[in-house]
């Protein structure tokens, strides 16, 4: 058998820009949907009183379904494939995410919603499991950069088409979810169904065969991520109470102030690339500190130029949080359970996105104010940073004790 026959196929910019492209189709639930909120919610409510809490709980639907099956989905992953799940999933996000634009009854789109999180929770841990799968650290970091650096871009997009649609047709942001379709295409012409890493591991020393579920490792990093959504979420979904806080209320003006800013998730990227040299380690490290920097500045200042250089600080710290998260979770899965451990991470992940405004809410009631709420989960972003020094080991990607 010749060495050509044998060897694994190299992943290249066709498999990276594809899985980038995929990994934006999780973001689109949420970023699409809050300019279309209000429109959503008046051609409800003449019909329904309740509709003012049913949209906004209709937004979020997704992300409490990714949190209970995204496990499930880390199982499937290694049992049945990534590539046949990714497939299915891509292509059921495009029908049930256009689904409401057919709908006309609020119960039912949220019924959709649900099932575009099952979509979304086989997608993200598949993704993650692939970049894992198709890459070695370094190229894997590149990627995950890659990522960061679009994340922005592709995100103003989808805004500036939410608003258009939701000006044509209520319901017209739902089309928007059609991007699936493509997603699909795009998966099934360049992404393959990569080989076990088993023989390289065990030709470097790193034999596998019949090794547990390494839950230490797993259990520490998934708190980790619990805990960086959590503070990640603080700010982008109760930002704008501070600014009113601060006087600022008008939102056009709210929108010029903070486009400046908003660009520091590219520095973010920028910041993870650079710390990788480092370790996760210090990644992590950076990672809360500029969370809870930015944190703690917004809940401590008194006027919009305060505000500016606390959420520059705070989106440098949100730009490394995906990727930094990802990758260091990556980096102590072997092959064989990478489809289970990406999925608790996502779960971790979502759970945190789910408890954040519940728990920023509870600040807010204590402090009288969230700018309160912000100084005190600012004050633990920098504690979680300190913690992160003795947790996380400086000799390699596993977490001390491992």
């Amino acid at each position: 058998m010749s060495v050509q026959s044998i060897a694994p196929r190299k992943a290249g910019p066709a498999q990276g820009i594809t899985l980038v492209t995929v990994a934006f189709l999780p973001i689109v639930a949420i970023v699409s949907m809050f300019p279309a909120v209000p429109a959503i919610i008046e051609h409800f409510a003449a019909r329904d009183p309740a509709a003012i809490a049913k949209v906004p709980a209709m937004v979020s639907a997704p992300g409490l379904t990714i949190a209970l099956l995204a496990l499930v989905a880390g199982l499937l992953v290694d049992r049945f494939g990534r590539r046949r799940l990714l497939l299915v999933s891509t292509a059921l996000y495009g029908f049930v995410g256009v689904a409401p634009f057919f709908l006309d009854s609020i119960d039912q789109i949220y019924v959709s919603r649900l099932a575009l999180g099952v979509a979304e929770a086989a997608i993200l841990t598949t993704l993650n499991t692939l970049v894992g799968d198709y890459w070695d650290e370094k190229d894997r970091r590149f990627w995950l950069t890659i990522q960061g650096l679009a994340g922005p871009f592709l995100g103003s997009a989808v805004i500036f088409m939410s608003g258009y649609l939701t000006a044509v047709q209520w319901n017209g942001i739902f089309l928007v979810y059609a991007v699936g379709f493509p997603a699909f295409l795009a998966s099934a012409l360049f992404l393959y169904e990569p080989a076990s890493d088993e023989t390289a591991r065990k030709m470097l020393g790193m034999d596998e065969g019949g090794e547990p579920f390494p839950w230490r490792n797993v259990l520490t990093y998934a708190g980790v991520t619990l805990l960086g959504s959590a503070l990640y979420y603080v700010f982008i979904i109760n930002g704008g109470l501070v600014w009113q806080e601060i006087g600022v209320k008008d939102s056009a003006a709210i929108g010029r102030m903070t486009s400046i800013p908003s660009l520091f998730v590219m520095v973010g990227a920028g910041v993870f690339w650079f710390t990788g040299k480092f370790g996760p380690r210090w990644q992590l490290f950076s990672l809360f500190a500029l969370l809870g920097a930015g944190l703690v500045t917004m809940g401590l200042i008194h006027d919009w130029r305060g505000m500016v250089v606390g959420m520059a600080i705070q989106q440098t710290g949100a730009g490394m949080a995906v990727p930094c998260l990802v990758a260091w979770a990556q980096s102590h899965l072997p092959f064989a359970h990478r489809g289970r451990g990406m999925g608790i991470w996502t779960a971790c992940f979502f759970f945190g996105q789910f408890s954040s405004p519940l728990l920023v809410s509870l600040l807010r009631e204590h402090f009288g104010h969230m700018q309160g709420a912000f100084l005190a989960a600012g004050v633990f972003g920098l504690v979680c940073a300190i913690l992160v020094l003795i947790v996380v080991s400086g000799r390699d990607n596993a977490p001390t004790g491992a």
